[in-house]
C-alpha cells in the first residue's frame, strides 16, 4: 500500500482540462482512456440519499460511467485502466468535473432540490490542491454550488503514514466548508482508527453488513455498535445496498438516520427530486420490526480469553529435568512438549512421578528424552475455537486427556494452555447468560430480548397485542409420559407459534417451561390466535396415547397417593390489546398478560381470553 501523498504539486489549469497535466508527447496516444478524457466521454449517475427522519433525500452521490457498450463503461475498469496508463489522477480530475458540472445542470433545471453532492476521491488525492484552489471554486460557484454543499466520500484502501499531516490536509478542506464521508465502513482501510482520525460527518455502512442484516444477528449487533459509536462522535450513518423492505424496516428501527440502495431508488442520470410514495408508506410504517434474536455474543466465544503461558518443554529434554520442572512448579500437573513451534504431546505430573516411584526406574529412564512417557495424542485446538466446539470434544475425551487440560495453537504454533476446570466454569457461565437471552428448548428468545421489543413498542406508541400463552395440565402429562415427551409438546407449541405469527412484526417469546409470550402487530391477531388453538388441538393428539385419548384424559395420583383423573393437555391464551399511551413499562403489561390467562384457565378446554379493558392505572388518570 502506498502512502498518501499531501499537497503534491498539480499544473495550473489542469481542472479546465484533464490532459493538460500530461506530457505534450503523451497526449496524442489514442488509448481508449485517452479518448475518452480528450472527448469528455465519461457520464454521471446519481443515487440519491434517503434522510428517513426527514422524509426527504439530502443528497446525491454521483456515480462515474464510462460510454455505453464500451469495455470501459464500468467505474472498476476505467480506474483499472488509468492505473495501466498512469491517468489516475486526471481520471478523478475529470470525474468530479463531470460530476459538477451534471450536478449543477440539474439544480439549474429544478430537477433536484437544494442539498448535497456525494463525491468520491481517492485517499491518495487528498493532497490535492484543486478542490481548495481558486479556479476551482470559482467553477463550483459557476454552478451554483458552494464547498459546504459537498461530501469528499474517501475511498479506496491506502495506507495513511502520518496522521498528524492528514488531520491538516482535512482541516484544510474544512476550513472551505467541505464535509467527509468514510465509504464502506468494514471494508479497506475503513476501520475503527479511521474513524476517529478522520472525524467524518459521514459514515457510510458497508453494504456486506446491510444485505440479510434483518435476520443475521452478528451483522444486526455489528451495526448496532456502529450506531453508539457514531452517536457518541456525532456522526451522521448512512446504510448503503438496502434492496428489501425487512433491511428497510431494520435500519429504521435502528434509528440510522439515511440510507441508500436500490430499493429507494437506483443510479439515474435524472434521478427523481423525493422518495417515491413506496418508500413513504415504509417511513410511515406503524409496525415496529422484530430484531433478528441470538443467544447473546457467548455463544460466540472462544477459547482464547482462558489462555495460559506455560514454557514447553522439548521432546529430547531428560526425564530429570522434567521431573525438576515439577518439583519447583507444584501447580503444574501437566507440561506441554513442542518440537520445533509446533505442539506434539503432553506429560502428565502423576504419570512421571508414578513411574519414578518404581523400582529402578529413576536409574534407568531420567536421562532418556521425555518423549517415551509423554501422552503424543493431547487435546490440540486453535485459540480462535468457540467453547462450544471445545465442550464437545471434552465429551468424547479421555479421563487423562482432560484432566491433562488443552493445548492451545495458533496457526499450528504453540500458543499456551488452558485448564479443563477453566472451560467448564465457562460453560456455565455461558449457558446462564444464554437462558436470559435464548430459551435451550426452542431457541426462541427469553426474557431479556421480549422486554427490550416490549419496551420499543411502547416508546413508539405503536398498537400490539400481548398475549400469554400457557398449556393446561401440562404437569400430569409430563409426570404420566416423561419430560422427554413433555419437551417434545413444548417444542411443538413452539413451532406452531413461529408457524402462525408473522416473523417480521409479531415477536415469539419463550419464558420458561411451557409458557409462551406473544407481541403482536399483525392486523389479523385473532385470527391467527384462532389458528394457534386450532392448529394445537389437532398436533396434540399424536403425542397422547390412545387408550387415553379413549378415556380423554390421564389416570394418576395425587400429592397424596389417591387416584385421579386429570384432562388431557389444552392451550389458553391470554391476551390485552394495547392501545398508544396506555401502558408505561413491560412491567405494567407483563401482570396484566398473568391476570388474562388465569381467566383464559377457568374455562375448560382450549380458549382465548381478551382483555379489552384499560388497566386501573389510566382509568383513574395516574
Amino acid at each position: 500500500m502506498t502512502p498518501i501523498p499531501v499537497l503534491d504539486s498539480i499544473p495550473s489549469g489542469v481542472w479546465a482540462s484533464p490532459l493538460s497535466s500530461i506530457p505534450r508527447q503523451a497526449q496524442t496516444e489514442n488509448t481508449p482512456l485517452h479518448k475518452i478524457l480528450r472527448d469528455n466521454g465519461l457520464y454521471v449517475v446519481f443515487q440519491p440519499v434517503l434522510d428517513m427522519h426527514g422524509r426527504k433525500y439530502m443528497g446525491y452521490e454521483a456515480l462515474i460511467r464510462g460510454p455505453q457498450g464500451s469495455p470501459l463503461h464500468s467505474p472498476t475498469a476505467l480506474f483499472e485502466a488509468a492505473r495501466h496508463c498512469n491517468l489516475r489522477r486526471e481520471l478523478e480530475h475529470a470525474c468530479r468535473a463531470a460530476a459538477i458540472r451534471e450536478f449543477g445542470r440539474l439544480r439549474a433545471q429544478q430537477q433536484i432540490p437544494d442539498c448535497k453532492l456525494f463525491i468520491n476521491l481517492s485517499a491518495s488525492m487528498l493532497g490535492d490542491p484543486v478542490l481548495m484552489r481558486d479556479d476551482m471554486l470559482q467553477s463550483m460557484a459557476a454552478q451554483g454550488l458552494r464547498p459546504d454543499q459537498i461530501v469528499i466520500e474517501i475511498t479506496e484502501n491506502q495506507k495513511v503514514t502520518d496522521f498528524s499531516v492528514f488531520r491538516e490536509v482535512l482541516a484544510s478542506y474544512r476550513r472551505l466548508g467541505y464535509s467527509f464521508a468514510i465509504d464502506d465502513l468494514g471494508e479497506g482501510f475503513s476501520n475503527l482508527r479511521m474513524w476517529s482520525e478522520i472525524r467524518p460527518e459521514f459514515v457510510k455502512i458497508d453494504r456486506h453488513f446491510i444485505s440479510g442484516i434483518d435476520n443475521d444477528v452478528l451483522k444486526f449487533r455489528l451495526v448496532r455498535a456502529m450506531v453508539e459509536i457514531a452517536e457518541a462522535c456525532h456522526a451522521t450513518l448512512i446504510a448503503e445496498g438496502i434492496e428489501e423492505e425487512s433491511e428497510f424496516a431494520t435500519i429504521r428501527d435502528l434509528g440510522i438516520r439515511c440510507g441508500q440502495g436500490y430499493l429507494i431508488c437506483r443510479p439515474q442520470t435524472q434521478p427523481a427530486p423525493e422518495p417515491s410514495a413506496a418508500i413513504l408508506r415504509l417511513l410511515d410504517a406503524g409496525r415496529i420490526t422484530v430484531f433478528p434474536q441470538g443467544a447473546g455474543s457467548s455463544q460466540c466465544a472462544t477459547v482464547a480469553p482462558l489462555l495460559k503461558r506455560v514454557i514447553p518443554v522439548a521432546p529430547d529434554l531428560d526425564n530429570d529435568t522434567v521431573f525438576a520442572r515439577f518439583e519447583a512448579e507444584p501447580e503444574l500437573h501437566a507440561l506441554p512438549v513442542v518440537s520445533s513451534g509446533t505442539p506434539v504431546g503432553m506429560i502428565n505430573r502423576h504419570t512421571l512421578i508414578e513411574r519414578f516411584a518404581r523400582l529402578y526406574q529413576r536409574e534407568l529412564y531420567g536421562k532418556r528424552p521425555c518423549s517415551l512417557f509423554m501422552d503424543s495424542r493431547p487435546l490440540i485446538v486453535d485459540c480462535d475455537t468457540s467453547i462450544n466446539e471445545v465442550s464437545a470434544m471434552l465429551g468424547s475425551a479421555q479421563r487423562h486427556q482432560i484432566y491433562d487440560g488443552l493445548i492451545l495453537a495458533a496457526h499450528g504454533r504453540y500458543a499456551g494452555v488452558a485448564d479443563t476446570q477453566d472451560v467448564m466454569v465457562q460453560i456455565s457461565e455461558m449457558q446462564m447468560r444464554s437462558a436470559r437471552y435464548a430459551n435451550p428448548l426452542t431457541q426462541l428468545p427469553g426474557n431479556v430480548p421480549l422486554n427490550e421489543h416490549m419496551d420499543r413498542l411502547l416508546e413508539n406508541n405503536a398498537p400490539f397485542v400481548a398475549c400469554y400463552v400457557d398449556i393446561d395440565h401440562f404437569k400430569p402429562y409430563n409426570d404420566a409420559y416423561g419430560y422427554r415427551r413433555g419437551d417434545e409438546i413444548i417444542q411443538l407449541l413452539g413451532s406452531i407459534l413461529t408457524d402462525t405469527c408473522d416473523e417480521r412484526i409479531d415477536f415469539v417469546g419463550h419464558i420458561g417451561g411451557d409458557d409462551f409470550v406473544l407481541l403482536m402487530q399483525s392486523g389479523d391477531w385473532h385470527e391467527r390466535c384462532s389458528l394457534i388453538l386450532d392448529h394445537f388441538s389437532e398436533e396434540i393428539r399424536r403425542h397422547i396415547d390412545a387408550e387415553d385419548l379413549q378415556r380423554g384424559g390421564l389416570s394418576g395420583e395425587d400429592r397424596r397417593g389417591n387416584p385421579t383423573f386429570h384432562a388431557l393437555p389444552t392451550l389458553s391464551l391470554g391476551c390485552i390489546v394495547v392501545e398508544p399511551n396506555q401502558y408505561t413499562s413491560h412491567y405494567e403489561i407483563a401482570a396484566c398478560m398473568a391476570e388474562a390467562k388465569k381467566q383464559a384457565k377457568k374455562q375448560a378446554g382450549n380458549c382465548l381470553f381478551i382483555e379489552r379493558r384499560k388497566p386501573l392505572r389510566a382509568v383513574m388518570g395516574m
